[in-house]
C-alpha cells in the first residue's frame, strides 16, 4: 500500500489527470461541436479567445502541473519500485506525459498557431477552419482519453 508524501502525491496524480480530461472532454463532446455549427468567422474567432484564455494560470497550473506531478511520480516510483503499483503508476505517468502533454505540444498547439495567425473574417480562415476542427478533435479525443485513463491508473497504483 502506497502510504505518507507518495500517497499525496499519487492523489493530486489522480486529481489533476481527472481534471484535465474533463476540461479536454468537455472539449469533444460539446465546445468545439457548438463552435463548428456558427458561421466560419464567429468559430475562428471564438476559438482564438478560448486559446488566449486558457493560457492563464487557473487552467495551465493544472495542466503543466499535472505534468510535472507525473514526472515526478515516474521518477519517484521508478526510485522506490513499490510492491504494489509499480506498473500502473509508471504507465499513468507516461499516458498523460506523451498522450496527453506531449500531444498537445506537438498537434493541438501547432493548429492553434496556425488558426491565430488567420483574421476570422478571411477566406483563409474560412477555408481552413472544417480542417481545423476536425484534426484538432481527433487529437483532443487522444489527450482525453490519455488523461483519463492516467487517472484510472493511478487510482488502480493506489489499491
Amino acid at each position: 500500500m502506497i502510504d505518507g508524501p507518495y500517497f499525496v502525491l499519487t492523489v493530486l496524480g489522480v486529481l489533476g489527470c481527472g481534471l484535465v480530461a474533463g476540461v479536454f472532454y468537455g472539449f469533444s463532446t460539446f465546445v468545439l461541436k457548438a463552435l463548428a455549427e456558427l458561421p466560419a468567422a464567429q468559430g475562428v474567432a471564438a476559438m482564438k479567445s478560448i486559446n488566449v484564455v486558457v493560457l492563464r494560470p487557473p487552467f495551465m497550473i493544472v495542466f503543466i502541473g499535472s505534468a510535472l506531478l507525473c514526472a515526478v511520480l515516474a521518477v519517484v516510483t521508478f526510485v522506490l519500485l513499490p510492491d504494489e503499483g509499480t506498473v500502473e503508476l509508471l504507465l499513468g505517468s507516461a499516458l498523460y506525459l506523451f498522450g496527453c502533454f506531449g500531444v498537445t505540444v506537438a498537434a493541438n498547439v501547432p493548429r492553434n498557431e496556425a488558426l491565430a495567425k488567420l483574421d476570422p473574417g478571411s477566406p483563409e480562415a474560412a477555408a481552413y477552419w472544417p480542417t481545423y476542427v476536425r484534426e484538432w478533435m481527433v487529437w483532443n479525443h487522444v489527450r482525453t482519453a490519455a488523461a483519463a485513463v492516467a487517472s484510472i491508473l493511478y487510482v488502480i497504483g493506489l489499491a
